[in-house]
Formats: structure tokens, C-alpha cells, sequence
């Protein structure tokens, strides 16, 4: 049975988007900001169940944010780009075979308003994240 998946990508305004200017070692400017509020664990998992994840967010054309449960955070950093991945007027759309989302899958950009394939990259390992916490 395939399972069809679509997660809406953050918003982000037009100006947010990733470009080398904005761009330091790899990273946005934006991505950086947001992974500022986690500590990287160094504990990569290949695969995460889909029934847990609630949210994908693109922080940049690189770097995706997936929340699984309430507040169980992972990093997928891709190595190549996945163009079109942090306009907010794009969604992030996977279908797979399993019920989990695993490193090499891929996952698609779509166009929300004319369902236009915008790019399409393939998923590393998951990095657990914890959330520092608030001062």
C-alpha cells in the first residue's frame, strides 16, 4: 500500500529565501538562526516513523527541520540543494512504500498554486536535536 504525503513547507516571504549573499558556510542566515535554539546530538537515525512526524519545515534549500510528536526535533541536512524548498509558496511532498521516511528518499518541491514540480532532492540521516532550554 502507498502511503502519499504532503507536508506544507514554512512560510516565508519572498526576500527570506536562501541566496549565496545570505549564505555562511553551507548555511542560511535564517536556517542558523533556527537551529541556534537546538544542540546538536550527533545521534542520526536512518529512518522516522511518518505516523509521528507533525511538521517538515524547510529552513533553507539545505537544511530541513522535522518535528515528530510534541517536542522530539530532528535535522535533515542534505548534501546537495533542493531548489524551491524554502519559498513559501511551495509545499514538500513524499510518497512512500513503508510507513517510515527514510535517508535516500525523495522528496519533491511542488508549486502550490499550479502543482509544478519545483525541484526535488534526496534525504539524508535524521540528526536528533534537543531543544536548549529557554532563558
Amino acid at each position: 500500500m502507498r502511503h502519499l504525503f504532503m507536508m506544507a513547507a514554512a512560510i516565508a516571504s519572498v526576500t527570506g529565501c536562501a541566496t549565496a549573499g545570505g549564505e555562511r558556510g553551507g548555511i542560511s542566515e535564517k536556517a542558523a538562526a533556527k537551529l541556534a535554539e537546538f544542540e546538536r546530538t550527533g545521534d542520526i537515525k536512518s529512518c522516522v516513523n511518518i505516523r509521528s512526524i507533525s511538521q517538515m519545515t524547510a529552513l533553507d534549500d539545505r537544511h530541513f527541520l522535522v518535528r515528530t510528536g510534541a517536542n522530539d526535533y530532528y535535522l535533515n541536512e542534505i548534501s546537495g540543494r533542493c531548489a524551491g524548498a524554502s519559498n513559501g509558496f511551495n509545499r514538500i511532498q513524499y510518497s512512500t512504500s513503508i510507513s517510515q521516511l527514510c535517508r535516500n528518499e525523495i522528496i519533491t518541491i511542488v508549486e502550490n498554486s499550479t502543482g509544478f514540480t519545483a525541484g526535488s532532492c534526496g534525504l539524508s540521516g535524521f540528526e536528533r536535536l534537543d531543544k536548549k532550554p529557554s532563558e
